[in-house]
This record gives structure tokens, sequence and C-alpha cells, in this order.
């Protein structure tokens, strides 16, 4: 039975898309099976529901309070049958109360090798520190933003004429190979995680913690 996927939302959808375009292969051990934004106008929705994908708009406005928009969101995912949520490119943080709820079942995508660069401008940041390499990890979500367990990283080399929007776009084509590998290693049951660190089974294989330097 494929490992079903909570997507949280407020943008693009990018890695939404990666995830999607993996999960079309039946091979790939997990689905996407439900996609939450706190925005109406995400374009994510529209690949989502391109892909017959179900949606669900949760705009924080709507709620009395950071608690109850986020016990909505929780109810959705559990009503989805969600084994792992993974946030895309969702631009909230999330409550102690919550990172709680999904402990270790909570992924996100960071477009740094941390714990190099946590926070925004990821790629200014590393333009201007003379980082010769840049990349992008996937982590398990603990409640301090952009900490947690590193399950994949992919890293790129830092041109000395990049901008950051040059970096940025070879760091993306990155994204979408990291993320549904990191999907894919959790349905495949091969990670655990111990204290902050993350062990994965059959690692002798190169691109089973790391994908290639490009």
């Amino acid at each position: 039975m494929r490992l079903r996927l909570g997507v949280l939302i407020s943008g693009r959808g990018s890695n939404l898309q990666a995830l999607i375009d993996a999960a079309t292969d039946p091979a790939y051990p997990a689905e996407v099976a439900l996609v939450i934004s706190n925005k109406p106008d995400a374009a994510g929705l529209e690949r989502a529901r391109a892909a017959g994908i179900a949606t669900l708009v949760l705009k924080p406005k709507d709620f009395a309070d950071k608690a109850e928009h986020e016990a909505a969101m929780i109810a959705a995912l559990e009503s989805a049958g969600v084994g792992l949520v993974c946030l895309a490119g969702y631009m909230r943080l999330l409550s102690p109360v919550f990172v709680s709820a999904w402990l270790d079942r909570l992924i996100n995508i960071h477009p740094s090798l941390l714990p190099a660069f946590p926070g925004l401008d990821t790629h200014v940041r590393a333009i201007e520190a003379g980082a010769r390499f840049h990349g992008c990890t996937v982590h398990y979500v603990r409640v301090e933003m952009d900490t947690g367990p590193i399950l994949v990283q992919a890293a790129v080399p830092v041109s000395d004429d990049d901008t950051p929007d040059s970096l940025a776009a070879r760091v993306l084509e990155q994204e979408h190979r990291a993320y549904p590998l990191a999907v894919r290693l959790i349905a495949e049951g091969r990670v655990t995680v111990g204290g902050n660190r993350v062990a994965v089974r059959d690692s002798s294989t190169p691109d089973a913690v790391i994908a290639p330097i490009i």
C-alpha cells in the first residue's frame, strides 16, 4: 500500500509537482492524497486539481486563532488517511502542538545545505559568504525553524558569476530530485530517526543519502 502524503503549500508548488510527477510511476511507494493551502490563489492548487488530487484552502483569518486553524489542518489530514506531511513552500511557522502531532511524520525542504543559512534569502547569503557549494536539504521538522534530522542533501557548485537567480534555478532542479528521493526512503521503511540524526538502511547506494553534485 502506498504511503499517503499531505502537502502544505502557500505558492507555486513546484516541489509539490515533483512529488506528483514521481507518483505517476506505479512503482513509486507514495501518493499525494491531499493538498492544503493557506492562500486561495496559490498556483500549486491548480497543479493538484489538474492531477485529480483533493485540495483544501484553510485561510488563517477564517479561524479564531492559530490553534483552531491548525486543528482544522490536523483533522483534514487525518480524515484523508495521511501518513506523512510534506511542507512545500508553506510560509507559516507551525506551532509545537502541530509539530508534536506529526512528530517524525513531518518533513520540509529548505534551499540551503543546513545547518548553513537557515531562514530566508539563502541564495543571496551563500553568494555573499563566498560559499563554494550550496544546495538544498530535506529534513524532519522540529519546533525550531529549519532544524531537525537531515534526510537528503543535494549540492551544486557556486560559480564566480552566479547571481541569486541563477543559483536558485540550479538549486531548484536539485530540490525536485531530493524531495521525491526523501519520500521514497521513508515510504520504503528505510529511515530510522535517532536524536538529531537519520540512519538510512542500504545507504551504501550513493544517492540514498545525497543527490549527486552537478
